[in-house]
C-alpha cells in the first residue's frame, strides 16, 4: 500500500472529494458559498494550491489553501475519505500543505475548524504546532508559522 500526495488540477477528483465531505454531520456552516467556490475552484484557490492524497492511485484525501494576503493563506478543506482514517494521512495532508504554502512564500497558515464536530482534526491540529486565535460560536481560528515547522 503506497500513499502518496500530489498538486491536483483534476477538477472532477476534486469536487467529488469536496462534495463527499460537505455531507459531514454538523459541518454545514464550512460550506458558506460553496457552489460559488465548486464552480471556479482555480479561482478560488489562486495564489494557493489544491492538494490530494492518493492510496494506490486511487484518491481519498484532500487539503487546500488559498492566498489571503502575501504572507498570509487560509487551509480549506482537509478530508480523509472515512474508511481511509487513522492511517496517518491527516498528518502528511497538513505537513504537504504546510510544505507547499513556504513553498510558495507564505509565512503562515490560518483556518477555521468546529471542535466539536472535528476533535480529532482539532486534537492534531495542536499537537501540529498550531495555535488557537480565536473561539466564536463553536468555530476556533487556528495559526501556524511556517518558520516553524
Amino acid at each position: 500500500m503506497s500513499f502518496k500526495v500530489k498538486e491536483c488540477s483534476d477538477i472532477e477528483v476534486i469536487k467529488a472529494l469536496f462534495i463527499e465531505y460537505s455531507h459531514i454531520k454538523g459541518a454545514e456552516s464550512c460550506f458558506v458559498s460553496f457552489d460559488k467556490e465548486l464552480n471556479d475552484l482555480e479561482g478560488f484557490y489562486s495564489g494557493g494550491a489544491i492538494l490530494v492524497g492518493y492510496e494506490d492511485d486511487v484518491p481519498v484525501a484532500c487539503v487546500a489553501f488559498k492566498k489571503i494576503n502575501e504572507e498570509t493563506c487560509e487551509g480549506k478543506r482537509l478530508f480523509i475519505k472515512p474508511g481511509y482514517r487513522g492511517k496517518g494521512y491527516a498528518r502528511i495532508m497538513i505537513k504537504a500543505m504546510t510544505d507547499r504554502a513556504s513553498e510558495l512564500g507564505f509565512i503562515e497558515v490560518v483556518f477555521t475548524t468546529k471542535p466539536e464536530v472535528m476533535s480529532v482534526g482539532y486534537g492534531l491540529y495542536k499537537r501540529m504546532g498550531f495555535e488557537e486565535l480565536s473561539e466564536d460560536n463553536g468555530i476556533v481560528k487556528m495559526r501556524i508559522d511556517l518558520a516553524a515547522t
